[in-house]
């Protein structure tokens, strides 16, 4: 009996719709390891697989977090902060029923990724000097307090943020700012350690030196995985396949391809040479612009949205290498979090209230908003998007930054390496393996040979 409820169940869902959602979980899945791959390629050689590993580990523990209870915090009945976490604990009763035309546990999976997408990015904060064994217990717990009531403040009909009536497509505040916002709270943390890695003599915050890229083919592999990917992220976030979905895949490549154009075009001006790294920061820059905006702009307000996030990142990373961040501060952001999408997700959010249009917002012929600034003359939707932002880099921040400290008290979770395992690098510390097979700069790659020199297996 329980099998033909299932089967009535999918009966009602759309099969086209449904194997277009599938298609998107498997796509922005590939994002995940990507911003391993960016993480990587920015780190030095010797701490380049313990940067990349962390993202890995985020979609392990998230996809358990979220079948066990993440899935009801963020998306069950509940209050208007976060939902009853035994709603659907351990997923009960997420199976086949429709969520609009497609199972319910399809958009589960859907929505799983876009928090493994999230934490994969806070983790970045982190990088090059958190100890991968603390990052475990983070990424549960971040996942549960800060993401999960996020999300459901904001994408449930019941949020307190959907309440006031946001425009957050597919997750100005939920995705970037919540992000860098955290990722912020963790380089924060370990620049100035409070508990058992202050008080330690071999866990001095040591501080890492602004460096230029490592890994060129990894950062390369990254932009291609990361923009392709993002366009069925932005996609799929209609939940169905319309022209509202076409639209946001297609506004997303504008923007993506003006911020990458924008970025690198700025670049050349000042070194009279092109540049990858700029290439990656402005094509970075554009989707952090359009992720909130996907379903509520045209093509051409996507484009000016791309120039506008370049720009604004551009001068936000400035700060990155100011003396007030790097001597009075002591504060080092090795991923750039916090320029790009902690502020780059405010610029955001508060374009997508002045760009938003009611017209192209009901291309799936169901929603209806009042618009934004410029073409509907809803100017008070600006100051509704200010107030989610706030609420999204507030709590993202505070509740990052306590989850990393209380760890910090735990004996043996310190959060912060100690100045050897930095001065060998990470991935001699950390990890079993390297990238690049020698864990020191005067080491000799340490493998044999599986043939005689000079010849060739086939």
């Amino acid at each position: 009996m329980e099998a033909e409820s299932t089967l009535s169940l999918w009966a009602q869902c759309d099969r086209i719709d449904t194997l277009f959602i599938v298609f998107c979980c498997a796509a922005c899945w590939l994002v995940v390891p990507a911003i391993g791959l960016a993480f990587s390629g920015y780190s030095i050689r010797r701490n380049g697989l313990a940067s990349y590993f962390p993202a890995l580990l985020t979609i392990i523990f998230v996809s358990l977090q979220w079948w066990a209870w993440g899935y009801s915090i963020a998306f069950g009945e509940g209050n208007a902060f976060a939902g009853n976490v035994t709603s659907h604990l351990f997923h009960r009763n997420v199976s086949a029923a429709p969520v609009g035309t497609i199972p319910e546990v399809v958009f589960s999976t859907f929505q799983m990724i876009f928090c493994a997408t999230v934490c994969a990015l806070a983790v970045g904060g982190a990088a090059e000097r958190g100890r991968l064994i603390s990052l475990v217990p983070f990424i549960v717990l971040w996942a549960t307090f800060v993401y999960c009531p996020l999300a459901h403040m904001v994408w449930t009909e019941t949020g307190a943020l959907a309440s006031l009536g946001v425009l957050d497509f597919a997750g100005g505040t939920p995705v970037h700012i919540c992000s860098g916002a955290s990722a912020t709270a963790l380089s924060v943390y370990l620049s100035r350690p409070l508990f058992r890695s202050r008080r330690s003599s071999k866990r001095t915050p040591s501080h890492i030196r602004l460096h230029k890229p490592h890994n060129i083919p990894s950062m390369l592999c990254a932009m291609v995985l990361i923009w392709s990917c993002w366009l069925p992220f932005e996609a799929g976030t209609a939940l169905a396949l319309n022209f509202k979905a076409v639209m946001a895949f297609c506004v997303t490549n504008a923007a993506a391809a003006a911020g990458a154009a924008t970025w690198t075009l700025l670049a050349y001006l000042e070194s009279g040479r092109m540049s990858l790294d700029a290439a990656v920061l402005g094509m970075i820059a554009g989707l952090v612009m359009i992720t909130p905006a996907g379903g509520f702009v045209g093509m051409s307000d996507a484009v000016v949205m791309g120039v506008l996030g370049a720009l604004a990142c551009r001068v936000f990373l400035r700060f990155k290498s100011s003396t007030l961040a790097t001597q009075k501060l002591r504060w080092v952001d090795p991923a750039d979090m916090f320029a790009s999408h902690a502020l780059g997700g405010v610029v955001a959010t508060l374009a997508t209230g002045f760009f938003a249009s009611r017209e192209v917002a009901a291309y799936d012929g169901a929603t209806s908003i009042a618009g934004g600034a410029l073409h509907d003359g809803h100017w008070r939707q600006l100051l509704i998007q200010a107030v989610e932002a706030a609420v999204g880099l507030t709590w993202s921040f505070c509740a990052s930054y306590a989850i990393i400290a209380a760890i910090d008290l735990v004996p043996g979770l310190e959060v912060l390496s100690t100045d050897e395992d930095l001065a060998r690098g990470m991935d001699a510390a950390q990890m079993e393996e390297s990238l690049s097979g020698a864990h020191a700069d005067d080491e000799q790659d340490d493998y044999e040979p599986i043939s005689p020199p000079h010849r060739i297996v086939i």
